[in-house]
């Protein structure tokens, strides 16, 4: 499986925006973009105006970030949203945040989505009861999210159950059971991302 192995602070460099991709670092003074507030690189104080192919671009490379998707995966992800009834940039950020690693990181099971991809990777949750270890497997209404039994007694989990978790409307929390559920398909209203899809699609139209 291909993953992005290079700094995950130069990501955020690069969009001169948090993105969140190393937890709690990413809320302290040692944060990358406290200290150099600008894109890296030798040119990167010295940026000129960016086009509008340049804005939809950078858009596009942000919400990759964000989510923590390659290209290839992204783009088709946007295939898949655009071939959905409604409008394709909404439809593009409900699929994205129906994500196992995103919801699980929404419920404040993982400290970024970064984490929780590994987590899912390594079997620590079950979805309606039964294992699943596919990040971008897209969980539905209803269904049920939890650690497995065998992993509650980790320290990372354990230490959770210590945490107040704020969790959007569209999932709720056990924090004591560790498990959570999908009420419904989050609104664009209800996805908090600072996200303008519209440019993305503006991009794949080309």
């Amino acid at each position: 499986m291909a993953r992005y192995t290079d700094a995950a602070c130069r990501m955020c460099r690069r969009e001169t925006q948090k993105l969140f991709l190393k937890g709690e670092r990413c809320y302290s003074p040692k944060c990358a973009l406290e200290r150099r507030f600008y894109p890296p690189g030798q040119h990167g104080q010295g940026r000129k105006k960016t086009s509008d192919y340049g804005l939809q671009l950078r858009e596009k490379q942000k919400t990759k970030r964000f989510y923590g998707l390659l290209e290839k995966q992204f783009h088709n992800t946007f295939l898949k949203a655009s071939k959905r009834k409604g409008i394709t940039g909404e439809n593009l950020l409900v699929m994205l945040e129906m994500r196992l690693d995103n919801a699980v990181f929404r419920m404040g099971f993982a400290s970024s989505r970064k984490e929780a991809r590994q987590l899912v990777n390594h079997g620590h949750f079950l979805v309606d009861g039964k294992k699943v270890d596919i990040p971008s497997y897209e969980v539905k209404a209803g269904q049920k999210i939890a650690v497995k039994k065998r992993s509650k007694s980790s320290p990372k989990f354990k230490e959770i159950q210590d945490f107040q978790i704020t969790a959007p409307a569209w999932l709720s929390v056990d924090v004591d059971k560790l498990e959570g559920t999908v009420l419904s398909v989050p609104t664009r209203e209800e996805i908090d991302t600072p996200i303008q899809e519209h440019l993305i699609v503006e991009l794949y139209s080309k």
